[in-house]
């Protein structure tokens, strides 16, 4: 059997190193750029869910957002309803970067995917997506401290 997630994890890294030092200019370091597309896309959206969709754990997502906060990127607000409850949106600059990020996913996309047809892409696409859903159940089962049987 090919390599399959060997492959995806080269490409997941040159992505990832390229954005990072793309990015360095707006000072955002390792992987920050991918919780200001999350905020940006899902205004309101709170930590623990924003962490999920990352595939982070909670740790991990409080630093990452404590330091977008203090750089000015995001900003916290209580809920209406629920003062324990903190949402999560971008502030005037971190939308100002977003529209830089979102214009360089747009060009690698564009890059990684030349020479291949729309059926092709669609395909590749769909085929990614399930591989994500099925990695997600053993993802659960880990993250709650669980211990996979290989």
């Amino acid at each position: 059997m090919k390599e399959i997630l060997s492959e995806i994890g080269m490409i997941a890294r040159a992505f990832d190193s390229i954005s990072n030092i793309e990015f360095k200019e707006y000072d955002l370091t390792k992987g920050q750029y991918l919780y200001i597309v999350r905020i940006c896309e899902n205004p309101g959206i709170i930590q623990e869910k924003l962490a999920e969709m990352i595939k982070v754990d909670r740790t991990t997502a409080a630093r990452a957002i404590k330091k977008l906060e203090m750089n000015g990127f995001i900003e916290k607000k209580e809920d209406k309803h629920n003062k324990k409850i903190k949402k999560l949106f971008p502030t005037e600059k971190g939308k100002k970067v977003y529209s830089f990020i979102k214009r360089e996913n747009d060009y690698s996309n564009s890059v990684a995917l030349e020479g291949f047809s729309k059926r092709e892409i669609e395909t590749i696409f769909h085929l990614l997506q399930r591989v994500r859903k099925n990695i997600e159940v053993d993802w659960e089962f880990v993250k709650k401290g669980n211990k996979r049987e290989y």
